[in-house]
């Protein structure tokens, strides 16, 4: 039925405020998309990483937190190539800083910003918003 707004969702899912930007609303992609970005990229700088949505291992709360981090799209794709995730052998080392918790819990807010972002772009495409 609104399978263009569908594919605005997801596009603005997959790369933070694109959805926003196909629409030809330039500045509210580039500030949400930036937002969303500029928080992940603290995140990382506090020494966050991803939570892996597959890690069974450790209970069912690292699976929700996955599901958080997800929510970046194209970057928690990526992440998989840095080996920026929990389950990455390094992470002895890195939960060694004390920015580490900071760090994971700007990861998971830029997830669940961009999940906003993409239901936003969603609702502009199907004219519920202006």
């Amino acid at each position: 039925m609104h399978i263009k707004a569908w594919l605005l969702g997801f596009l603005a899912w997959i790369l933070p405020g694109a959805g926003h930007c196909a629409q030809g609303r330039w500045l509210r992609g580039l500030m949400l998309g930036g937002s969303v970005l500029a928080t992940c990229f603290v995140g990382v700088i506090l020494g966050g990483q991803f939570n892996d949505v597959s890690d069974s291992t450790n209970g069912l709360l690292p699976r929700v937190f996955g599901l958080f981090n997800l929510g970046i799209g194209l970057v928690y794709g990526v992440s998989f190539s840095t080996g920026a995730f929990l389950s990455d052998p390094a992470f002895p080392e890195a939960a060694k800083r004390a920015t580490f918790e900071y760090g994971n819990t700007f990861l998971m807010v830029a997830g669940l910003l961009n999940y906003l972002v993409a239901l936003d772009a969603f609702d502009v495409a199907v004219n519920r918003k202006a």
